[in-house]
């Protein structure tokens, strides 16, 4: 049997999330209200949910205890599926099976496998969820919802109850109803940096160290991901700095999301890094002065990458040659 500690599950959004087996079925909980965006567009191209659960019924009976790729689904479940022509391709849904497969999921009837254990691609088989982790779970989507708002305050606090908002996707009345059991207490007085009442003593009695704390960080680390305000990580001088994003530069203060990998000091950003898989080193270009201990933290990053993941992406589709000119701009921003 095997011993599930983590998974990558729809969760907060509808988006994944590598969550703990304590919170699987909150996090399916939470993303179920949101799932459904393909389904919408599906509707419109004539596909009826009377077809996808007869498709879901298939893919149920294909699915035992061997994982099965897509591919391998669509064999099995035969005419159960079916195209949805060019104008479907259009629409990103080309055929009724990934409908199928994302309900499932949704509803904690399956799971994803990653193909060679590995998170960062997307290459995935299916395989049955038995029990679901879902069978049994009591709590309302308010509760659940509450749930989430106490992780994410626990994991991030002090935060604004806008930041949750965007964080969970939920709408304005939703976002009330989840936080007003947490009694939240402003960080000072007058302040919207809100926290749970039993962080404050710990929180009011940390002392930052005094020694630089350098670590390097992936572009979705929750120190980001969670408030999405970039300008709060940033050092006053470094606002106005400018970061290459797509095709251009833009000044830091104005991002939201960081457009390479961070480099941190004490919750300060202090440089961007990307892994370079064509010389297997680190680009990285930092806004303090170059030091010892921070060229150490580089290089331990840089063997940890090079030696035992083989790269490092910012998200499942990045791939050397889409991050290219990323790389060619940290190492001209550095000097090197």
């Amino acid at each position: 049997m095997v011993k599930l500690e983590i998974l990558e599950l729809p969760a907060a959004r509808g988006c994944t999330y590598v969550l703990p087996a304590s919170d699987f079925a909150l996090g399916l909980a939470v993303g179920r209200p949101l799932s459904g965006g393909e389904m919408k567009t599906a509707i419109k191209l004539g596909v009826t949910e009377k077809e996808i659960d007869k498709l879901c019924g298939a893919v149920r009976n294909a699915l035992g205890k061997k994982a099965l790729s897509p591919d391998e689904i669509r064999e099995a479940t035969g005419s159960a599926s079916r195209s949805l022509g060019e104008e479907g391709k259009k629409k990103g849904v080309s055929t009724t099976l990934p409908l199928a497969l994302g309900k499932l999921q949704t509803d904690g009837e399956i799971r994803r496998v990653p193909v060679n254990g590995r998170l960062d691609q997307q290459r995935y088989k299916y395989v049955a969820w038995q029990p679901s982790p879902l069978k049994g779970f009591k709590l309302s989507e308010a509760e659940a919802a509450s749930g989430l708002a106490r992780r994410y305050f626990a994991w991030i606090g002090p935060a604004a109850i806008s930041e949750f908002q965007a964080f969970a996707g939920l709408g304005v009345k939703a976002t009330k109803a989840a936080v007003d059991p947490l009694k939240l207490e402003p960080v000072e007085a007058g302040s919207d940096r809100l926290m749970l009442p039993e962080d404050r003593a710990r929180f009011a009695s940390f002392k930052a160290p005094k020694d630089a704390q350098y670590a390097l960080v992936g572009s979705i680390d929750g120190i980001s991901l969670l408030r999405r305000d970039l300008k709060r990580l940033l050092d006053q001088g470094d606002v106005a700095r400018e970061f290459f994003v797509e095709k251009n530069s833009q000044p830091a203060g104005t991002l939201e999301d960081l457009p390479s990998h961070a480099i941190l000091d004490r919750g300060r950003l202090v440089g961007l890094w990307k892994f370079d898989t064509l010389n297997g080193t680190i680009a990285w270009w930092p806004f303090i002065k170059k030091n010892r201990d921070l060229e150490k933290a580089v290089a331990r990053m840089e063997q940890f990458v090079r030696e035992q993941l083989g790269d490092a992406r910012s998200f499942s589709l990045d791939s050397p040659a889409s991050r290219a000119p990323r790389v060619e701009a940290l190492r001209k921003a550095a000097g090197c």
